[in-house]
């Protein structure tokens, strides 16, 4: 990853920043969708810079960077294009280059803990033919457990369900590259950490 725009989510007393990080992050995932190929694979990825991980909570903070390898993957992207409906909400850099000295590489994932049993129940059910009451019996002593992974509340485009898109830092010492997914993550494919 050579190129990266960053994005500021500014600080308003009328906006929560969540509410706010929902409008942004689903503008960036459609224009990522745009730039999909026929496996569904992205070129750019996202890093969240304030990202920090706690024991009983984590939070992204309010800045998030797109990757690309080249300048031109940015800039067919026009972050700023995608983001014209919220200008007066975020701040979006020129393309700048990837700083020689860096603190490490990350990789940015989806985690999708298992918490809810009845959601759980109904994937099941839907996925094995089975009714409701008997898939919920297989959760039926799922423990309850503290998800402290940050996450961004989005809308499906194709169900219009509204889920939590739950994103997992993990620190690594090499580089690894790839591509990514329409939500600009990857369980492998690492972006530079400054």
């Amino acid at each position: 990853m050579g190129f990266y725009c960053e994005i500021t989510l500014l600080p308003n007393p009328e906006v929560n920043i969540n509410f706010l990080w929902s409008k942004v992050y689903q503008q960036i995932h459609l224009g990522l969708i745009e730039r999909q190929d026929d496996q569904g694979r992205v070129p750019i990825g996202i890093s969240f810079p304030e990202y920090v991980a706690g024991e009983k909570y984590s939070v992204l903070g309010g800045k998030l960077r797109l990757f690309a390898k080249d300048e031109a993957t940015l800039s067919r992207f026009n972050a700023s294009q995608w983001l014209s409906r919220l200008s007066d909400y975020v701040h979006c850099t020129s393309i700048r280059s990837v700083p020689e000295k860096l603190l490490g590489y990350a990789i940015y994932q989806r985690e999708q803990p298992k918490t809810n049993k009845e959601r759980l129940a109904r994937r099941y059910a839907s996925r094995h033919n089975e009714d409701f009451d008997t898939a919920l019996q297989h959760y039926g002593n799922l423990p309850h457990k503290v998800i402290t992974t940050p996450f961004i509340r989005l809308k499906s485009l194709s169900s219009d369900h509204t889920f939590c898109l739950w994103v997992k830092k993990t620190l690594v010492t090499e580089a690894v590259c790839g591509t990514f997914s329409s939500y600009g993550l990857s369980s492998l494919t690492t972006v530079p950490e400054f």
